[in-house]
């Protein structure tokens, strides 16, 4: 049995429904608002692949080139040798390697306690403290070249201040703080430490601003002590902080090379493969093969710490 919808009965003449009329979609960008905007992407990604990815490229495929860099014509294909000639041949480049691997211990275990300390004191809230996040975060604005030169004036052999406070200047006794081998690695890592102590303790001390105070009243509810609160509360809800500064304190040992370059540009016991790059790449005896398959070399080593801190970034996400 079939069961028919009822109909309607519509009285002659009067109107249907109306129809419905389309969605009119309105742009909330104008014609200006789209212009600046591409500009405001296309600007900056211009920047970026003129400064950073062409070069990057370009340093790639000279790699596997010998070329003096005086006229293309002179340009010759050398495969692998490059590389060959530097993991087995070139003299500077395993001193180098230490040289950097030093650079990142001393860091790591030295100027980053050190940049941690002095945010643990400058979070207790004492009397002055904006003043002293000043005065450590200034050798953070300044340049590297700026922190070579005056670190030059305090080591200096004849006239420097250490001596000077050591009773030596003017004596035969007087250390050559950077001419000497064995000792101006140490002196530019004291000098690299003082700003990168002041890094450090930026952004531990944003750490220690967004920790949950809550927590640390219920550590110390349960008859917890500063210094356990501090390493099985604080430190831990950093984690995030800490991951940051292990990468940065990576690259800042690979990339260091202001410092040295000012000294000695990067010699007599200063080699560091970001210095042997500028070497090879700048000046007389240019060879830009050798000095491109560094710089690939440093790139792969740099890309090593942001990959595997990037992956866990966008795990964490998912």
């Amino acid at each position: 049995m079939t069961v028919e919808a009822p109909v309607r009965d519509v009285a002659p003449g009067a109107a249907g429904p109306a129809p419905r009329r389309p969605r009119r979609r309105y742009s909330l960008l104008n014609r200006r608002d789209k212009v600046v905007l591409a500009a405001m992407v296309a600007i900056p990604t211009l920047i970026q692949l003129v400064l950073v990815w062409i070069p990057t490229v370009l340093s790639v495929l000279l790699s596997f080139v010998r070329w003096n860099g005086l006229a293309f014509s002179d340009i010759r294909p050398a495969g692998t040798a490059n590389y060959e000639f530097i993991f087995s041949t070139y003299p500077p480049f395993w001193p180098a390697l230490q040289h950097n691997l030093l650079w990142l211990v001393f860091l790591a275990v030295i100027a980053t306690p050190i940049g941690l300390l002095l945010a643990i004191l400058l979070d207790q809230n004492i009397r002055g403290s904006r003043i002293y996040q000043s005065i450590f975060f200034t050798p953070v604005m300044l340049s590297l070249v700026l922190i070579g030169i005056i670190w030059q004036l305090f080591y200096s052999q004849n006239n420097g201040l250490l001596n000077f406070l050591l009773g030596t200047s003017g004596t035969p006794r007087a250390v050559d703080w950077f001419g000497d081998p064995h000792v101006n690695i140490w002196a530019a890592l004291i000098a690299a430490t003082w700003r990168h102590a002041g890094y450090v303790m930026i952004l531990y001390l944003a750490g220690l601003k967004g920790v949950d105070p809550s927590l640390r009243e219920a550590a110390s509810l349960d008859g917890a002590n500063a210094v356990q609160i501090f390493f099985r509360v604080v430190f831990p809800v950093m984690r995030p902080i800490n991951i940051v500064i292990v990468v940065i304190t990576i690259i800042e040992s690979l990339r260091a090379f202001d410092i040295v370059y000012i000294i000695n540009r990067g010699t007599n016991g200063l080699e560091l493969i970001s210095a042997l790059v500028i070497q090879n790449l700048v000046g007389e005896g240019q060879v830009i093969g050798i000095g491109s398959a560094l710089a690939v070399v440093l790139l792969v080593i740099s890309l090593v710490p942001i990959v595997l801190y990037l992956s866990r970034t966008f795990k964490k996400e998912e």
